[in-house]
Order: C-alpha cells, then sequence, then structure tokens
C-alpha cells in the first residue's frame, strides 16, 4: 500500500514537472512518437491489407486454385523469360474447357488481364485493369451486377465486343448519363456496355490498379496483347465435397494428357493455391514490417538518449530538492524510483502519442487504398511497453546519479 501510494506520488510529481516545461518535454519525446508512430501506422496498414486479402480468399472460396504457365513470386520480363519459361506452352480455351469436364472440378474457365483507358466522348480514366473473362467472374471475384446482364453464351464464343463496366469508372466518364447501349473504347477498341459492375472492396482494388471493365476472354485473346506468363491462367473451383488436393490431382493428370507430357518429364504449368498467395502477400509484409522496425528502433534509440540527456539535466537543475528530500529522511531507493517513474512517465506519454498519430496515419492511407482496416491492439500493447520501457532503460543512469548525491553536499548546491 505505501508503495502504490508512493508510486502514485511520483507519477503525480512527474506530470508537474512535463506541464510546467511542456516545449522541452516534447522535444524530448519526439524521437520515441516518431518511432512509435511509424511502427503502429505500418502494422494498421498491413493488418487492413491482410484482412482484405483473406475477405478476398473468403468470397473466391478457400479451396479455388489457379492454373499458370509459370509460377514466380515476382512478375517476369515477357521479353527476357528465362529458357525454363520459354519452353512451356501457353495456357489455351481449350485447356480450360477440357479442365471443367472433370468430374472433380465445378468450374474451370480462362482469365487475362491487360491495363487500358475507358473512353467515351472525350472522358476517359487513368490505365485500369481489363479483365477478360465469363460470366462467373463475380463468383470467383465477389461483387454485384447492378444493371444490365453478363456475357451469353454466343457472345463468349464469338469474343463478341461487349463490356461490363465497373461502377465507378462508368461514372467517370458518363457522369450522370446512363452507360447502358452505350459504345465505349477499351483500351482502344469499341465495345458496347451491357452491364455495370460494383466491385467488393479488396486488395485486388487499389487504386490505379482497380477493375475498369470486364470483357470475353475470346474478345480479349483477339484484340488485346496479353502477357500469357504473367496475366493469364485458368480459375478452378472444384465440385462441393472435392478437397483441394483431388482436383489438383486430377487437374495434373488431364493437363499431362493434353499435353503428351512422359511419365519422367516434369509438368510445365503451376497450379497456385490461395494459401500460396497468402503466403507471398505475408513474406512481402514481413519485409516491410522488419524494415520499419529497424528505422523506428533507430528513432527510438535517438529519443531514448534525449530522455537520458534531459533528465541528467534535470537531476543537476534539482540537486537542491533531492538534498532536501535525503535530509527529511528519502532513501536512495526512494530517489531512484523517483526519477525513473518521471523518465518512464516521459517516454509513455510519447508512446501514447504516436500510437494516436500512427494509428491516425494508418487510417487515412487504408482509406485511401480503399480497405477497411482494424486497429492492430497487440501492436499497442507491445508499443505502449516499449515506450516505458525506453524510459526504464534509459532513465536508470540518471536515476542512479541522483541516488548517489550527498545530502550534504546537495544543500549546499547553487
Amino acid at each position: 500500500m505505501i508503495l502504490g501510494d508512493q508510486l502514485r506520488q511520483n507519477v503525480t510529481l512527474a506530470l508537474d514537472t512535463l506541464r510546467a516545461s511542456k516545449l522541452r518535454s516534447s522535444l524530448t519525446i519526439l524521437g520515441v512518437v516518431i518511432g512509435v508512430a511509424t511502427v503502429m501506422a505500418m502494422a494498421a496498414i498491413v493488418q487492413g491489407i491482410r484482412d482484405q486479402i483473406v475477405q478476398t480468399i473468403e468470397i473466391a472460396g478457400p479451396t479455388t486454385f489457379y492454373v499458370i504457365k509459370y509460377f514466380s513470386q515476382t512478375p517476369l520480363n515477357p521479353d527476357r523469360l528465362p529458357k525454363d519459361v520459354r519452353i512451356r506452352p501457353d495456357l489455351t480455351p481449350v485447356e480450360a474447357a477440357r479442365l471443367a469436364m472433370l468430374p472433380e472440378v465445378a468450374y474451370a474457365g480462362i482469365w487475362a488481364q491487360v491495363f487500358g483507358r475507358i473512353e467515351f466522348e472525350g472522358a476517359r480514366t487513368q490505365p485500369l485493369a481489363i479483365f477478360g473473362a465469363d460470366e462467373h467472374y463475380p463468383d470467383i471475384q465477389g461483387g454485384e451486377l447492378l444493371e444490365g446482364r453478363w456475357f451469353t453464351r454466343a457472345e463468349l464464343r464469338s469474343g463478341a465486343a461487349v463490356a461490363v463496366l465497373e461502377e465507378g469508372a462508368a461514372r467517370r466518364v458518363f457522369g450522370r448519363r446512363r452507360p447502358l447501349g452505350s459504345r465505349v473504347r477499351v483500351q482502344g477498341r469499341s465495345a458496347e456496355v451491357i452491364g455495370l459492375y460494383q466491385m467488393p472492396n479488396n486488395i485486388f482494388a487499389p487504386p490505379g490498379t482497380e477493375t475498369g471493365a470486364i470483357v470475353p476472354f475470346a474478345m480479349a485473346d483477339r484484340q488485346f496483347t496479353i502477357d500469357k506468363t504473367n496475366a493469364l491462367w485458368v480459375v478452378v473451383k472444384p465440385r462441393a465435397g472435392v478437397s483441394v488436393s483431388a482436383a489438383q490431382g486430377a487437374v495434373t493428370v488431364a493437363l499431362r494428357e493434353m499435353r503428351r507430357l512422359r511419365p519422367a518429364d516434369r509438368n510445365s504449368f503451376d497450379l497456385v493455391t490461395q494459401d500460396q498467395i497468402l503466403d507471398i502477400w505475408n513474406k512481402i509484409t514481413g519485409v516491410f514490417l522488419l524494415v520499419m522496425i529497424t528505422l523506428s528502433a533507430v528513432a527510438l534509440l535517438v529519443g531514448g538518449i534525449g530522455v537520458m540527456a534531459i533528465m541528467m539535466v534535470s537531476v543537476t537543475s534539482r540537486t537542491r530538492e533531492i538534498g532536501l528530500r535525503k535530509a527529511m529522511g528519502a532513501t536512495r531507493l526512494d530517489i531512484m524510483l523517483q526519477f525513473l517513474v518521471e523518465a518512464a512517465t516521459l517516454t509513455g506519454a510519447g508512446g501514447l502519442v504516436g500510437i494516436a498519430c500512427g494509428l491516425g496515419l494508418g487510417q487515412l492511407v487504408t482509406r485511401a487504398m480503399n480497405v477497411e482496416a482494424t486497429p492492430p491492439l497487440a501492436f499497442t500493447l507491445v508499443a505502449v511497453a516499449v515506450s516505458v520501457s525506453i524510459g526504464l532503460v534509459f532513465g536508470l543512469i540518471p536515476a542512479r546519479r541522483a541516488a548517489k548525491l550527498d545530502p550534504i553536499e546537495a544543500l549546499r548546491y547553487e
């Protein structure tokens, strides 16, 4: 009880000291604020984006997987492909159609992606993602059809010049006008607008790379230049009750038969699961977080040194106060505890300010990216603990110096 009273008294003294010298205290904890704010902002951004990836995976279904020409964690230069990639054949609609007939598969469709502008009567968007797909696009990517319709089988087979526009892209070029039935230019090619689609908020739609339109795959294949290594894939959704491994096994066997691969030959294609996509993202964000934590550690170190320097000055300027307290019976432990609590309160306050700034910045960035983010509670608790620990560690030397002062000499100090 006595220790608790003493701790409360020391915290009160520390807060009084902070209020008495607001500018000095603010400059002292600036490094702590910057370090904690950086970590919190990055944690909020990464957490928000990861949540959206998980949400996207849940929309597509955790069992959905993709057949691609070559799996690489970074896009390959299509003009300078390695030999083992060049010798692999491109995926074809015929292969996708054959996979769709497998008893283990509920859906298989070949998709492609290019980037281009949507234009209408002089108005145009920035470059957006244009998907060559089919009417099952919303089943995989989520979202809903607001107006109009998806493609007919005849349009899919013939590669008719029709497009379903994303709502935001349509609003940018049409304004208040109704787009259905109008003809727009999609990456320079004329197409009739047959539908208006609203996509869900997810990580695959940050500003600058969001979806602009969906067209029949055959149209994209004939009229656009597709990067068939990085931007062409077959989406496969297993039937209900069929495991991912069983569906992958069936797809692998079918593709090897179609490509006439011998038992000793390696696969000339790769399969990518949702778990692999999430794992790639975790590795990328892990590197970002490591870099940010390293930079933050430097800022926290600078902040800790600043706290130690200010506390040294504080001990010198309060020498007579320390002597008076010792003369009235304060022990070395009492004096040491007083200055340790003051340093911890100083950096703790900096940590709280840094958390508020970091979370605020994280919210601004995630909103700009069209991503919903939840505050990272675990990082918040760690940030508070780290900021207080910095005060205790860097306040230890000044506190010991204050505790060792001779009371007689301290009272004589001018």
